[in-house]
């Protein structure tokens, strides 16, 4: 079964069709990671699945239902979005920015509840925040803020996380520390993730499924195996890869590369 289908969708920013004709299925409890060339589209295809752009034509279906037609309150209860650049409003603590992933179940100002309670310490538990918890989320490094938004995601109690970079401005310790986390919440919790990322070996290491785009359209698609070949990263990245084998994984895993032009 897929967690998500996307048909024939136009998508662009004002007469500019950025993304033509695409669909795409993504498949449920599985990680799923969009890969391509800056300007391809990566980023709005994410943006509109996960209702932030709205399609020119064609549709977005959650669990049947077209995603734009929906409430908003009824999407937020099935997935939980990452954007590239998430800000925290000044001052917020930890657990104060992690109560937000509450606002679909809130009613009018009421306060929070014990169901509500129990999911954010879930979320801050599985997130390793417990010893943060009470800190202000400005006076935390880069990697742990990131895990304080995934926490606010996974308060949400939703199915499905979409992510849009989650790995920018980190280092590689807090890279590899951030898509474990992620690897782990599928694994264990059944959490069905969609992200972009720009690391090929990340992508492929950590993926179950990838999408490979090029100028708004979908090149390739399938398991790394079947994504990660010579072949493919040209038509996609126009360079010509040396491929090895992760040994963490068994995925392919690009070695080193050179541009085409040059090889």
């Amino acid at each position: 079964m897929d967690a998500l289908n996307v048909d024939k969708i136009g998508v662009g920013y004002m007469n500019d069709l950025i993304i033509e004709d695409l669909s795409v299925a993504i498949p449920k409890n599985k990680m799923t990671t969009i890969i391509g060339p800056n300007g391809c589209g990566k980023s709005t295809l994410i943006k509109t699945i996960a209702r932030i752009l709205k399609t020119n034509y064609g549709a977005v279906f959650l669990e049947g239902k077209a995603i734009h037609s929906m409430d908003t309150k009824a999407v937020a209860k099935r997935m939980a979005i990452l954007p590239q650049t998430a800000q925290a409003p000044e001052g917020l603590t930890v657990t104060e920015l992690v109560s937000y992933g509450r606002f679909p179940y809130r009613k009018g100002i009421g306060s929070l509840t014990e169901k509500d309670y129990e999911q954010m310490n879930w979320a801050i538990e599985v997130t390793g925040l417990n010893d943060l918890k009470d800190r202000p989320v400005s006076e935390l490094s880069g990697g742990q803020r990131q895990r304080v938004w995934i926490a606010m995601a996974l308060a949400q109690g939703t199915d499905m996380l979409i992510l849009d970079e989650p790995t920018t401005y980190l280092d590689l310790a807090h890279q590899l520390d951030i898509l474990m986390l992620l690897q782990r919440l599928n694994k264990e919790e059944g959490k069905t993730i969609v992200m972009v990322l720009h690391d090929l070996n990340h992508a492929s290491r950590f993926s179950d499924y990838m999408v490979a785009m090029r100028e708004g359209k979908i090149l390739t698609e399938g398991d790394p195996h079947a994504v990660m070949t010579q072949e493919n990263l040209e038509n996609v990245f126009q360079i010509n890869a040396d491929l090895a084998v992760c040994p963490y994984s068994t995925h392919p895993i690009c070695l080193s590369y050179q541009l085409c032009k040059f090889a």
